[in-house]
Parts: C-alpha cells; sequence; structure tokens
C-alpha cells in the first residue's frame, strides 16, 4: 500500500436516536453492529495476529461512521432503508426492557413497522444509497 487511505465503495452507518444516555448509545450501537457482521460476511475483514502469533478476532474492514438524529428522522431514515432494500438491524426501546434474545425478537415481533419506537439503526449498502438513509442526520459528537 502506498500509504493513502484504502476508499471504500460502500459504507457502514449507524443511527442513534439523540435522547439516548451514553451507556444507551454505546449498547445499541454494539448490538446493532454485531447483526450487521453476522449477516454481510463481505463487510468483516480477516483475523489479526500479534508478532507472537497470539489470534485475535476478525472486525469490520472499513470504518463504522455514527450519527444520531431525533426520534422522527430516525423513523424516516428507516422508512428510506426499507425501500432501498439495503442490510439493516434495528433496536427499539422495548429491548432495554428485555433480558434475553428470545424476548427481543418477540418484543420486535409485537410491534407492526409504523409503530416501532426505533432508538437505533444500521446500515451498510452503497456509499449513495447509505447517505441517502442517513440525510439529515449528524456525526455522532
Amino acid at each position: 500500500m502506498d500509504g493513502q487511505p484504502l476508499r471504500f465503495d460502500t459504507k457502514i452507518a449507524v443511527l442513534l436516536r439523540d435522547d439516548l444516555a451514553p451507556w444507551q448509545r454505546l449498547n445499541v450501537t454494539s448490538f446493532l453492529v454485531s447483526g450487521l457482521g453476522s449477516q454481510v460476511p463481505e463487510v468483516v475483514g480477516a483475523p489479526y495476529e500479534d508478532a507472537d502469533g497470539i489470534a485475535y478476532l476478525p472486525m469490520f474492514r472499513q470504518p463504522v461512521l455514527v450519527f444520531e438524529a431525533t426520534k422522527e428522522a430516525l423513523k424516516a431514515a428507516h422508512t428510506r432503508t426499507l425501500t432501498r432494500a439495503l442490510p439493516r438491524a434495528i433496536f427499539t426501546a422495548d429491548l432495554f426492557s428485555t433480558g434475553n434474545d428470545t424476548d427481543n425478537r418477540a418484543a420486535v415481533r409485537a410491534v407492526p413497522t409504523a409503530d416501532l419506537d426505533l432508538v437505533g439503526l444500521a446500515v451498510y449498502g452503497p456509499k449513495g444509497g447509505v447517505d441517502k438513509v442517513v440525510k439529515g442526520a449528524r456525526m455522532h459528537p
């Protein structure tokens, strides 16, 4: 590599509702990106290894951009994600009160799409498509 940063034609973005507590922002972000990593294999790079030969798990091959927006803007971004059929993960406010994966899925399944109380959304896809999804959001401080 010639020292120039690698440019990607795809983007990974996380959009968080702007009224979350700091611990919620971290929790939601980690859950959301785990969904992308498990279902979109091209976002994950090769495993790491240190100079002593100790192996480490692979991570995303590209940066994750984190944005924040109002509840209304998050709902609009979710709709844009659906119309573009981009790979996505969601986190709803209901998931803060569940204690396991089975209850998490049941909480989401119980609510119609239009009524989901979204607090986070992760999306992956072509850079231009993801940019349109997060339009109006600001980079997380």
